[in-house]
């Protein structure tokens, strides 16, 4: 049971978008995949875009404004807020005051550090998706 929506990854790195991409397709969720190398491009859909949107991927250090600073603009944005779109991090790092300004500065759903290998990025992925698949929330009943 699939959910309707774009899946958006903001991710700098390539190689770990494609990874990202093909684990996605290798676990059989059929979401259009937007990418964006960073979050000014990123702000800038979500503003403009009427699309559904299923789940935001953000890695935390990005070019320009991080992840961290991205979350907090989305957060301070009505419309966006009110579109109650997931938001999940996943980066390389997860330093312990990167993780604790995401849980109490802002409305994140979850932090994860990006696996180590295919199967431990698979089973992460896995969990994240089909728990938001099976959520209720307001952006896409």
């Amino acid at each position: 049971m699939a959910k309707t929506g774009m899946i958006l990854l903001i991710e700098d790195d390539i190689d770990d978008k494609q990874f990202f991409e093909d684990i996605v397709r290798d676990l059989g969720f059929k979401n259009e995949i937007k990418w964006f190398e960073n979050t000014d491009d990123a702000f800038q859909f979500l503003i403009t875009s009427k699309k559904p949107i299923f789940i935001i991927f953000s890695d935390i250090n990005l070019p320009g404004q991080n992840g961290l600073e991205f979350k907090f603009k989305i957060d301070n944005d009505p419309k966006l807020r009110k579109r109650s779109i997931p938001f999940i991090f996943y980066s390389t790092s997860a330093f312990q005051k990167d993780v604790n300004e995401a849980y109490t500065k802002m409305t994140v759903q979850g932090f994860f550090k990006k696996g180590t290998d295919h199967k431990e990025t698979a089973q992460i992925i896995k969990l994240i998706l089909d728990y938001w698949t099976l959520c209720k929330n307001p952006n896409i009943l």
